[in-house]
């Protein structure tokens, strides 16, 4: 007879944490978020090897992480996972452009051809959010760099929109510019010393390579947390499959990730296994994997065993995930957390080896966040959220009045993504288990991350803790009824602006 859980499947927005006492030592500044990123010995006293400063990595998703999302993480202290449903090339060549990549430099992502026009440059605007233009010859980043736009170059009211971008540039022999190789610190110098607001960086043959904007000068100051290797490089993931990791995994390495995660919608199979003893075999432990998605505690088991550094946990509880709906196999997110994060803790006591888990879906509110860390999950794993953000991939867009941003699911038709469903089946796509979709725009990371973390921070000190792993510890949880989910949010009012912090 088959098995029949006890208690219905739960999702976060059915639980509520209890205040506990705090002390006056016990504020939101003093609350820690760092967090293990892999598995460690808990009887030798040095921690794990990799570890995250906030408790947050980006989703392993076309619509989501990129190199340029992978920067900006890094600079808040948490970590990316470059989709690996791309070219083994392509995602080397992000993995290395986030390894490379030197702060306070940025690669330009609003470029365009002198022989433009203004509307050109007005629908670049509009799409990127940036007023600094870099005009190239073949309108390419690395292209070379005949000139710069601004908001100080023209007037829309006085100028025909067919104007030629030429036209009106600032041209390159008017422009104050670094070479290739310049530091930081001189590059800033020479910001201040001609009030400038951009400094294009160019090499020996005049390709532009980088921007140092003056507004960086204090933001970089402004990411204590940053999540640095010992080169003091940013850290970065990517994502595997079950396929050809013994192609992509070496180019992977060499481009010099630090982190692989098996990308898979269903991770309690063989196959996952095979892909972690081969790597054991050829890298030994140099090399960190995590796998998954489980969602209960034989899944978490066996992947344990298999060597895994960490167990992603959530089956069919993202926004755009159809797995449920598709084939009926999943679990309420807060159910499956529960499970596993007990399963964790019992191989913890058996092995003395803390394996750490990511809880990956079920994320509506940012209080949902703390629900997951209170849980048993060490950090979150996150698409949407992250995907409604000037730093992921697709470009913002006006959808019926509003501003959006284009988000899809590695299991739709747009991605394609096979070999994240893969059962050892053919090699295609035989039905979706993802859709297209869009999610509204919520301006940069930075910003949204900051307020987010806050609410997080405020309440694990209601809950008297200033730590994930006490709060692990020591939370309180309770269920809460259907009504009782109505009476926590703005009732018996009329609201005067609908803005409520949804996420």
């Amino acid at each position: 007879m088959a098995f029949y859980y006890d208690e219905p499947s739960r999702t976060f927005n059915e639980y509520l944490l209890i205040p506990r006492y705090s002390g006056t030592d016990c504020i939101p500044g003093d609350v820690d978020l760092t967090t293990p990123l892999v598995k460690y010995d808990l009887n030798a006293g040095d921690g794990p090897a990799l570890h995250l400063n906030i408790p947050m990595t980006s989703a392993v998703m076309q619509a989501v992480s990129d190199d340029r999302m992978a920067v900006a993480l890094a600079k808040e202290g948490g970590l990316s996972f470059i989709y690996g449903s791309q070219s083994i090339q392509d995602q080397a060549a992000m993995v290395a452009r986030v390894k490379d990549h030197k702060a306070g430099f940025v690669r330009s992502d609003s470029n365009i051809r002198p022989d433009a026009t203004l509307a050109d440059i007005l629908r670049l605007r509009e799409d990127s959010g940036h007023s600094t233009v870099a005009v190239t010859a073949d309108g390419t980043a690395q292209g070379k760099l005949v000139g710069i736009v601004t908001s100080r170059d023209y007037r829309v009211s006085r100028m025909d929109t067919t104007t030629p971008v030429a036209d009106f540039m600032t041209p390159l022999e008017n422009l104050v510019y670094g070479r290739d190789g310049i530091s930081l610190s001189e590059a800033n110098d020479l910001i201040w010393d001609h009030k400038l607001n951009a400094l294009p960086i160019v090499d020996t043959d005049g390709k532009l390579t980088h921007f140092v904007f003056r507004k960086d000068y204090d933001s970089h100051k402004a990411h204590p947390d940053e999540l640095l290797d010992a080169r003091k490089r940013f850290l970065v993931g990517a994502g595997i499959n079950t396929r050809d990791y013994a192609e992509r995994v070496p180019a992977l390495v060499d481009a010099g990730v630090d982190v692989l995660c098996i990308d898979s919608s269903e991770g309690f199979t063989e196959w996952q296994r095979a892909t972690i003893n081969w790597i054991r075999q050829n890298y030994g432990d140099t090399v960190k994997v995590g796998a998954g998605n489980v969602v209960d505690a034989d899944g978490f088991e066996f992947l344990a065993r298999a060597g895994a550094d960490f167990v992603k946990i959530g089956i069919g509880g993202g926004s755009i995930c159809i797995t449920r709906e598709q084939k009926g196999i999943g679990r309420g997110q807060a159910s499956a957390v529960i499970e596993v994060a007990a399963a964790r803790d019992r191989y913890a006591a058996e092995t003395g080896i803390y394996v750490p888990l990511c809880s990956d879906g079920g994320i509506v509110y940012d209080y949902h966040m703390t629900l997951a860390l209170a849980m048993g999950a060490d950090w979150l794993m996150l698409g949407r959220y992250f995907a409604r953000f000037d730093e992921s991939p697709s470009p913002r867009m006006n959808y019926n009045g509003s501003y959006v941003k284009e988000y899809w699911g590695e299991g739709s038709a747009r991605a394609r993504n096979w070999q994240r469903y893969d059962s050892g089946g053919e090699a295609k796509l035989s039905f979706e288990e993802g859709v297209d979709s869009y999610v509204p725009y919520a301006g940069s990371l930075k910003e949204n991350v900051a307020t987010s973390l806050a609410k997080v921070r405020s309440t694990m000190a209601n809950c008297g803790v200033k730590s994930i792993a006490e709060l692990q510890r020591d939370a309180k949880l309770t269920l809460v009824s259907a009504t009782s989910i109505v009476e926590g949010g703005a009732h018996d009012v009329i609201l005067r602006n609908e803005s409520r912090g949804v996420r």
